[in-house]
């Protein structure tokens, strides 16, 4: 398994990571230690769940929660007027708020290859607009911290 293919199998087992916090209530701790021994490299129900970046994996739980303040309040300034970030589905919630903190916090990481990753995780679970908005809040806080990436050559 190639290291962009260990990566993606990261921020996918994140956002399912912090989509179980989120509805069940669950700490950091223990929702890395459910997904390392349990769910990662195992197939469950039809559905194999591939062995991750397990230091990226970790950073994205750990650093969503820690700068989960900053992040919320800029995913709310970059939906629509009306629509918070708490009506938003927890799924979709979970997406926008690793994809955020990646955005912010991980300079190392391409701008475009985090959009682009967060909007596949959101295909994976949305056949509709999902995507679309995922790619669209994203860009929009992207521009905002990372504008000079955006506009530089490849």
């Amino acid at each position: 398994m190639s290291r962009s293919e260990k990566r993606s199998a990261a921020r996918l087992a994140a956002v399912q990571a912090l989509y179980e916090m989120d509805i069940a209530g669950t700490g950091v701790m223990e929702a890395v230690a459910e997904f390392e021994n349990y769910w990662i490299g195992r197939e469950i129900e039809g559905m194999t769940f591939r062995a991750p970046d397990v230091d990226l994996f970790r950073d994205i739980i750990a650093g969503v929660v820690r700068e989960q303040k900053l992040v919320d309040r800029r995913l709310n300034e970059a939906l629509a007027k009306g629509w918070p970030l708490k009506r938003v589905e927890a799924v979709l919630r979970a997406v926008l708020r690793a994809g955020a903190y990646e955005l912010f916090f991980r300079k190392d990481i391409p701008v475009r290859v985090t959009i682009s990753e967060y909007v596949d995780v959101a295909r994976a679970f949305y056949d509709e607009d999902e995507p679309g908005l995922v790619n669209a809040v994203l860009d929009t806080l992207a521009r905002s911290v990372r504008a000079d990436e955006l506009t530089a050559r490849p």
